[in-house]
């Protein structure tokens, strides 16, 4: 049966945490406030729950949710391949809005979906999120919304999106706050040789690369480098120019802009979203 609980009480905070614990234990879905916006959350390493967040929000397995974390030290445990770049953006940045896109640990038995071998990673800097992933272990979690409404802000908007196919909804009160607007966090793909946004969001770029210098903004792709000309081997001397009509002339080089490899496809489908916690 489908119950909410105001956590604004301490008693049915409480009680809501532990009957969300339960849920998640049972691969049911919850609803609980993040510092962005409302998330729906199933237990990440079963498959079920995560077919069951996937299909409470009417969204195909070529969309994946994220994974919230509770803690920093827990980034290793569940990606691999991380650079010296996302762990300064981790430590600066989490508990906040910063979603980091990793090679995901390949020993780990879950399935969030078509992810290429990824996980987008994130800590949130809401208390009532932080009790929760506390007790339950990282949550596969999307924003608590039907695929193509708007985000809830409350856990009551959410309710009236997902009905019954969330067990617990915990309130929390406005995310953000009453009368602001519901801003998403930034994902950042760490995937590659160079960092880059690939969905802007709560944290900016330029304070991104107050950190991280070399920082790819939404959209931007490094310059290759020109190969350098062929030396003249010294002593020899250039060809003569044949004789006869003009010999045709080459076009010359310039420098190209080239993309480096990218987010995987279903990674950046669900950026383009706009609509994870």
């Amino acid at each position: 049966m489908t119950t909410t609980y105001d956590c604004t009480v301490d008693d049915q905070r409480a009680q809501g945490l532990e009957h969300a614990q339960r849920a998640i234990s049972e691969k049911k879905c919850v609803v609980f406030p993040t510092d962005t916006v409302y998330g729906i959350a199933a237990d990440a390493f079963s498959p079920q729950a995560v077919t069951m967040l996937l299909v409470s929000k009417g969204r195909s397995r070529t969309m994946p949710p994220p994974v919230l974390i509770p803690r920093i030290n827990a980034l290793d445990g569940l990606a691999t391949e991380v650079s010296a770049d996302a762990r300064k953006l981790a430590e600066a940045f989490w508990p906040g809005g910063l979603t980091l896109i990793l090679h995901a640990q390949p020993s780990l038995d879950w399935d969030l979906g078509e992810t290429k071998g990824t996980v987008a990673l994130r800590m949130p800097d809401d208390e009532i999120a932080q009790e929760l992933l506390t007790l339950t272990g990282p949550l596969a979690v999307s924003s608590a919304n039907r695929t193509g409404q708007a985000p809830a802000q409350t856990a009551a908007a959410a309710r009236e999106q997902l009905a019954d196919s969330v067990e617990v909804y915990l309130e929390g009160g406005f995310r953000p706050a009453e009368g602001e607007l519901a801003v998403p966090s930034t994902i950042v793909d760490a995937t590659g040789p160079r960092l880059r946004v690939v969905r802007n969001g709560a944290i900016s770029l330029d304070q991104l690369r107050e950190h991280v210098p070399g920082m790819l903004g939404l959209g931007e792709i490094p310059m290759a480098e020109e190969e350098p000309a062929a030396e003249e081997p010294v002593g020899e001397k250039p060809a003569a120019a044949p004789v006869g009509p003009a010999a045709p002339v080459a076009s010359g080089g310039s420098s190209v802009a080239t993309p480096e490899s990218g987010v995987p496809a279903t990674q950046e489908a669900a950026a383009d979203q706009g609509k994870q916690p």
